[in-house]
């Protein structure tokens, strides 16, 4: 969503027609997951992917088709089929595709709560005759919007199994093909030191959907000059700008300004909260002084199992480029749960 967000607020805006399409269900190698979307308009301009550029071609002939004719539509491609070989998706992952033209209103509302960073379901028919028709849930499954034609009853039992989806999937109801699009609040990456690393990581997480939060009480380290792509910059100690920011399951950790005034505040602070990464910029002879302060300050060794340090994926670099990468390699990794060993 994020990826087509403002291009396609310039072409509404424009008074543009613009049709959507979103994976919708996924198999084997295919390159997008569920509910990645491209946006097209009629002059074949185009925002997003639904493959790794192999049926992009496909879809926007029929997405313009769909959105010439008001009739949306599930495509389905697969290596097995004549016309998938013919557009290219030979790497042996099926997708389906559902096409439609863009409720703009729909959008409006969704653009808006992601830009809020609120959790958003959309729940879309993708077959049959009430194609298209949709309605959109918050958290707690108060309806936020909902098409002309949808009825109490889909309303009474797609909030039902929206509840109980956190990740956009296909699925079926009595017959019907639904296409459940969650969109979660953003993940939160705050750094605690606005060091020469900083700076390329802060960009690294935006282009990978971070929101990133600046920590450091040295003013001229944390500028806005210095750092564009932070949302929120802090010239509090750790110990109260965590605070305030707050800690919970999305929020990611890197501590890197090598100064334990600053480095302890922050450790001591969000260790306790139990979030999903804490990783701490130093070196193992570093790290053991750390443990000692910590243990004096009452930190337990279970909560210190959680630091990873040094910080990141050995890439073999040392610029604050390389570093950088590493650090958010790291963290995507844990995010998607295939490195979860602690690396103290």
């Amino acid at each position: 969503m994020l990826d087509i967000l403002q291009t396609v607020d310039a072409w509404l805006a424009n008074n543009d027609q613009i049709a959507i399409a979103t994976v919708t269900k996924t198999w084997g190698s295919a390159p997008r997951r569920e509910g990645a979307k491209m946006a097209v308009k009629t002059d074949l301009a185009m925002i997003g992917s639904v493959s790794g550029g192999c049926i992009e071609g496909a879809v926007i002939e029929q997405a313009l088709d769909a959105l010439n004719n008001d009739n949306p539509r599930l495509l389905s491609f697969g290596v097995a089929d004549d016309t998938a070989w013919e557009v290219g998706l030979t790497c042996g992952g099926r997708v389906n595709v559902f096409v439609e033209a863009l409720d703009e209103e729909w959008w409006q509302l969704v653009k808006t709560r992601t830009e809020n960073n609120l959790h958003t379901t959309t729940i879309t028919i993708i077959n049959g005759a009430l194609a298209g028709q949709k309605m959109v849930f918050d958290e707690q499954r108060d309806v936020l919007y909902r098409t002309d034609k949808v009825t109490d009853e889909h309303i009474a039992s797609f909030a039902e199994i929206a509840s109980g989806t956190h990740q956009s999937r296909q699925t079926t109801w009595q017959d019907t093909e639904l296409m459940i699009d969650v969109l979660n609040p953003r993940p939160h990456l705050i750094l605690i030191g606005g060091v020469h690393i900083a700076i390329p990581l802060q960009a690294m997480a935006k282009m990978m959907g971070f929101r990133v939060s600046l920590i450091d009480p040295r003013k001229a380290f944390a500028t806005a000059e210095r750092f564009p792509d932070v949302e929120n910059i802090s010239h509090e100690y750790p110990t109260k700008a965590l605070q305030e920011l707050g800690l919970d399951s999305s929020t990611y950790l890197a501590v890197l300004t090598h100064d334990p005034k600053i480095d302890d505040q922050a450790l001591i602070t969000a260790l306790p909260a139990n979030i999903p990464y804490v990783g701490v910029l130093s070196s193992r002879k570093t790290h053991e002084k750390r443990v000692t302060r910590l243990r004096e300050a009452g930190v337990s060794d279970a909560l210190m199992e959680q630091i990873h340090t040094p910080i990141g994926i050995d890439l073999g670099g040392m610029t604050p480029e390389n570093i950088a990468l590493g650090i958010i390699a790291e963290i995507i990794a844990v995010r998607n749960g295939i490195r979860s060993e602690i690396a103290r």
